[in-house]
């Protein structure tokens, strides 16, 4: 990274205290940029960078709400608007003890370019709340939901800002925030939330969308490097909607899932995981991994983090941020594990990453290999829009389609650069270039 794009960051830093991930996501994407600040001078001139990295708008706002026994909580909410030069800001909504601004600025962050890549008319952005929904009954869940939209209704709009789920956030909550935004506008914008059920206003794929998205691009990557998807065995970290979606279109390809895993376990599965029993644990009966391993003969629970450490060729990282550190990259590598995709928001740290880069392995990175979600909800809004219902083939050949585009801009972008299949550098390259290019043609905004 050049002097001047070092200094940027340094400032980024100074200005946004005590958030390592997004200092993480800004520096990670800084240090493609150099070629294209180079080749287009009036970014920097326009000083696109330091606009890109302060968002448009920031809100946080307290979230209080009485559980089943009639004590109240006290929960803080946040959302983060990065940028509306593509379109209105999109991005999911996180409910998990975690969330702090930190996380929901890189997560917006990453959003931007994200969206960018998709080519259609999206934004970035991204909310959440410091909330843990689990062992929570469905009426506290319900509550809660309805108090954060009292505050958050007045920010949103199918033109204005569309959130959707993100961990913590399935459709039984995104009904929830729905039910209380129509409830509070006297209107039925079925626009202004994404991943609703197909049964008022949601679109088929929606929920597979980020998993499948994944997995098409993976299966992209490997053949443009000569080989094929089939037959590979493949370890999936996590167990919500993204790992088992992503489970499930691998084993449609042709390849085995032997691993995956939730905050408690990891469970072994040698004979491929049984994509219907871990539904059933996971989405139906809100379960662990543990359950669904008591229930699976010749299934095996190891320790939670243990799962980069079970041999395989192909790793699906599907969890969380920063899940697969540098020692699990080189406990990967030194297994055969030939390839990549991040289907969570940032789960390979740095020292991973280049743990991976130096071995040779493919890697898909996150704002690229899981574009499909936010596709497939921007096709949601198009629908919406239309008041029109598509096919759960034809939705799913369009983001086959997204997918399979994001893949070769990636690719291209990254020849184009010098980079040659540097899937990381082709992603922040391409999807900054498109964002920088609007900002410059809207003037200083």
């Amino acid at each position: 990274m050049n002097e001047n794009l070092s200094e940027i960051h340094d400032e980024i830093v100074r200005m946004n205290p005590g958030e390592p991930e997004f200092h993480q996501a800004s520096l990670e994407v800084l240090q493609s940029l150099a070629p294209v600040i180079d080749k287009h001078p009036e970014f920097a001139r326009q000083k696109v960078i330091q606009r890109i990295a302060e968002p448009e708008r920031q809100i946080i706002f307290r979230v209080p709400w009485q559980d089943d026994a009639g004590e109240v909580h006290v929960n803080r909410g946040y959302r983060v608007e990065f940028s509306s030069v593509l379109g209105p800001y999109k991005g999911g909504l996180r409910f998990h003890p975690t969330v702090d601004l930190g996380i929901v600025k890189f997560l917006g962050f990453e959003q931007l370019f994200k969206n960018a890549l998709t080519g259609l008319p999206i934004g970035g952005g991204k909310g959440g709340a410091n909330f843990d929904p689990r062992d929570r009954s469905d009426d506290e869940i319900m509550r809660f939901c309805q108090s954060f939209m009292t505050e958050l209704y007045r920010h949103l709009g199918e033109y204005t800002d569309v959130p959707a789920g993100d961990i913590g956030v399935g459709q039984r909550e995104i009904g929830y925030l729905f039910g209380q935004y129509k409830r509070i506008t006297n209107r039925y914008e079925s626009g202004v939330l994404t991943g609703k059920g197909v049964d008022w206003g949601g679109a088929l794929v929606r929920t597979e969308a980020t998993g499948y998205g994944t997995v098409f691009f993976l299966a992209e990557m490997l053949r443009a490097a000569g080989t094929e998807l089939a037959d590979r065995t493949c370890s999936v970290s996590g167990s919500g909607n993204v790992a088992i979606y992503a489970i499930e279109k691998l084993h449609q390809l042709g390849a085995k899932v032997v691993a995956c895993s939730d905050s408690d376990a990891v469970v072994h599965d040698p004979a491929g995981i049984d994509v219907e029993l871990l539904q059933q644990v996971k989405l139906v009966e809100r379960g662990r991994v543990s359950d669904y391993a008591a229930r699976r003969q010749g299934a095996e629970v190891l320790p939670a983090g243990a799962i980069w450490s079970i041999p395989v060729q192909v790793a699906v990282p599907c969890a969380t941020q920063n899940e697969l550190t540098g020692d699990d990259a080189a406990a990967l590598v030194a297994n055969g594990c030939i390839a990549v995709a991040e289907g969570a928001n940032m789960p390979t740290t740095a020292d991973g990453v280049r743990v991976f880069g130096d071995a040779g392995v493919c890697f898909a990175p996150a704002k690229a290999a899981n574009a499909g979600g936010v596709a497939t909800s921007a096709l949601e809004m198009q629908q919406n829009a239309s008041r029109d219902s598509w096919t759960f083939d034809f939705t799913e050949s369009r983001l086959q389609t997204i997918m399979c585009s994001i893949h070769d801009l990636c690719l291209r972008t990254a020849d184009e650069y010098g980079r040659p299949g540097d899937y990381v550098a082709g992603a922040n390259i391409a999807g900054f270039h498109r964002v920088a290019t609007a900002m410059c043609a809207l003037g200083v905004i």
